[in-house]
């Protein structure tokens, strides 16, 4: 860890997690936290669902809502990055507090629900992006909202014009009934009417826009099942697996273990790449799989990639580590190509997959 990050760390440590949070925004925003982007390196490049990442490495959602510094997390060496969760109408979310730091465990647990300023203050900030910054648009369903599946639609046609690609997050525990949207006939009216729209805003346009699935880790083997078969039935560009889990098993931290929301961090990283794993041998080789949840450096993305990953996300290992983190995960990926004398990181891709896959869930 840098000395700017140590400092950082603990700086930031002495407020609660939420106004930190608002803090390291507001500090990307100013400038003040110093681009540290590693090297260009062919051999990390990868062209995924049409798109050219200059390498692996992404920001999950969840960290910039509302689509303030997009560019400024590029410029830690991320090769992309992904705005939201936003919803067609700002909403606050829950009542606070509703993010807890488990230090001991590397580990953050939230109970946000969907807080942002919806989507007209997003579409806002990205029309002022660079075309040629590579940001996703992670979209979501209002709380309160009649039609959910109606405003997922939304979200495609809003924001067509500037996403380089679109998440349907139907995975986050901290909107009531959200994750019903995983089951098998949900799922198929969901990803019918997304797709519909994105192949008329398509046509309007000219363009097409990926469009991924965002699912969770709390699933069984039935489950995995059902939205292995749903997606491959339609013309989706990927998975990201995974959102948050409800699981608290092996925290060492009992005391915040108890409060209610999803865990991210390092304790999500085996359970998220186990199912990552199994969803790589249901879906074949061709669909597209982002791998999230625990990433924390250069050898835990490379075991992503390895489980059968194309590309990787991480935020919350970034509270710990501070902005060096993504620039030091990408320098370590070049590491891994010059010890594995591999011209390609994805000639790593399942190199593994049935390590993880055959674990039990």
């Amino acid at each position: 860890m840098s000395l700017f990050s140590t400092l950082g760390r603990k700086g930031l440590f002495l407020f609660d997690p939420e106004t930190a949070h608002g803090l390291s925004i507001a500090a990307l925003k100013a400038g003040l936290v110093p681009a540290c982007p590693a090297k260009a390196d062919p051999r990390l490049a990868q062209t995924v669902a049409g798109l050219a990442f200059p390498n692996p490495l992404g920001m999950a959602a969840g960290y910039d809502k509302n689509a303030e510094v997009p560019e400024a997390l590029l410029r830690l060496g991320f090769g992309f990055t992904e705005i939201g969760t936003v919803t067609p109408r700002p909403q606050e979310g829950n009542p606070k507090p509703r993010i807890f730091r488990l230090v001991q465990d590397d580990a953050v647990i939230n109970r946000l629900g969907f807080n942002n300023a919806g989507h007209a203050a997003a579409l806002d900030r990205l029309k002022a992006c660079r075309r040629d910054a590579l940001i996703g648009v992670n979209i979501g369903a209002n709380k309160d909202s009649a039609d959910r599946i109606a405003d997922y639609v939304a979200g495609i046609r809003t924001f067509y014009d500037v996403a380089h690609y679109f998440t349907a997050n139907i995975s986050s525990p901290n909107t009531p009934g959200l994750r019903d949207l995983q089951a098998k006939e949900s799922l198929h009216a969901l990803l019918s009417a997304v797709l519909a729209a994105r192949a008329e805003e398509a046509a309007r346009l000219g363009r097409h826009v990926p469009v991924f699935l965002k699912i969770a880790p709390d699933l069984t083997e039935e489950g995995l099942d059902d939205i292995a078969e749903v997606a491959l039935a339609h013309p989706l560009d990927g998975l990201i697996v995974s959102n948050t889990t409800l699981s608290r098993e092996g925290l060492g931290d009992t005391r915040q273990a108890g409060e209610a929301g999803g865990l991210s961090g390092k304790p999500l990283f085996e359970k998220s790449t186990v199912v990552l794993a199994k969803m790589r041998r249901r879906a074949g080789e061709s669909l597209p799989i982002i791998g999230v949840g625990g990433v924390s450096s250069a050898e835990t993305a490379a075991e992503k990639i390895r489980a059968g990953a194309n590309l990787v996300q991480l935020y919350s290992c970034m509270v710990y580590a501070g902005p060096t983190l993504p620039g030091g995960i990408v320098k370590g990926l070049s590491r891994i190509c010059d010890r594995e004398q591999i011209a390609s990181i994805s000639a790593l891709r399942g190199t593994r997959t049935a390590h993880w896959a055959d674990r039990a869930l």
